[in-house]
């Protein structure tokens, strides 16, 4: 078994803590206020994005394994802060392909990374995320098509709330002045 080389959590000191623009924080996967929700935090070395989570009993598919759906998630999110922070465009996922490799259990720390593999001009991004056990083993992996947005366009679509739109807007505006 070939274990992945992966960024352990002890080192995620190494790495800037990415803040979320959304203060609503309700969001399933990543709102610290959802009584339900994963919790998910994100660290970032600059070329890839990080999280590392325990997955509780209630979201799990056959007894102890995550639900497909929870994993998808997982790494549905991870390409969208992904995207957010590393390309600083706000996204909508347009596709996503998963592959399950190995079963991955509730109650057991994983960790998730984000890249992005390819920039499609203005309008459109590939990336790529993996989940990774607490082993070191690769166990499920995807990749998304987004589309990009620029705050002007999310507004004409009426896609993406406004507060949340003028929230990244500053978001960006603060991280391009500590450049």
């Amino acid at each position: 078994m070939k274990k992945s080389n992966a960024l352990t959590e002890t080192n995620k000191l190494a790495l800037n803590r990415l803040e979320n623009f959304d203060k609503d924080r309700g969001c399933f996967a990543c709102g610290l206020n959802n009584p339900i929700g994963l919790k998910m935090e994100f660290y970032s070395d600059g070329q890839t994005v990080f999280s590392w989570l325990t997955v509780p009993q209630n979201l799990c598919g056959w007894r102890n394994i995550i639900h497909g759906g929870i994993i998808t998630t997982i790494m549905d999110e991870a390409m969208s802060w992904t995207a957010h922070h590393l390309i600083k465009k706000l996204i909508l996922t347009k596709t996503i392909n998963v592959q399950f490799l190995h079963p991955l259990y509730v109650e057991k720390r994983i960790q998730v990374e984000g890249r992005v593999a390819l920039i499609n001009g203005e309008r459109e991004a590939e990336l790529t995320a993996l989940i990774i056990n607490d082993s070191g083993k690769k166990c499920a992996q995807a990749t998304g098509t987004f589309a990009l947005l620029k705050p002007k366009t999310a507004r004409r679509m009426g896609v993406i709330d406004e507060t949340i739109i003028r929230n990244f807007e500053q978001h960006i505006e603060m991280s391009n002045s500590t450049q």
